[in-house]
Parts: structure tokens; C-alpha cells; sequence
């Protein structure tokens, strides 16, 4: 037995929902890359054992973390267990 195909949206709400969705993806992408690049920052000061960067970038790191979290990219307390750890790195360098 074939499997049908899938089916097309076919009411102007749907299709513009469909529109929205497809925008808001690539908004949701910019970003977790954002949040991603952020973490890569900071764990290369990290592995450079550099304390003073490192310290100068954490508030930095802080806001951009608390933005992505409070659009729902990821969950605030990922943020906050984020930030949690990468500062008891920085501590014990």
C-alpha cells in the first residue's frame, strides 16, 4: 500500500501561517547560533586560562544568555546552569 502524500495547507490562515512559521525558524536559528557562539567565546578564554578576559566577558555573556532565554530558545534555568558553571571555571583558574 503507497503512502499518500503529504497534505498542502489549503486556507489562506494556514498558508500564512505556514509563512510566519518558516520566518520565525530562521529568527529562532540567528539565535541558538548566537547562544552557541557565546559558550565557544567564553571556553576558549577558559582553556587560554585567561582570568581577566574571561571575567571582563561574563556580564556580557550573562545578558546575551538572559535574552535568548526569555525568548524561549532555551529555558531560563539552562541559562542560569550555563552561567553557574562557566563561573566556578573562572573561579577555580
Amino acid at each position: 500500500m503507497a503512502i499518500p502524500p503529504p497534505k498542502m495547507a489549503n486556507t489562506k490562515s494556514a498558508i500564512k501561517t505556514l509563512r510566519r512559521i518558516k520566518r520565525q525558524t530562521l529568527v529562532n536559528k540567528s539565535r541558538k547560533t548566537r547562544f552557541k557562539n557565546a559558550i565557544k567565546k567564553m571556553n576558549v578564554l577558559i582553556e587560554k586560562k585567561n582570568k581577566k578576559n574571561a571575567l571582563a566577558y561574563l556580564p556580557k555573556l550573562n545578558s546575551e544568555l538572559m535574552k535568548i532565554a526569555k525568548t524561549g530558545i532555551i529555558k531560563k534555568e539552562k541559562a542560569s546552569r550555563n552561567l553557574s558553571r562557566i563561573t566556578r571555571k573562572i573561579n577555580s583558574l
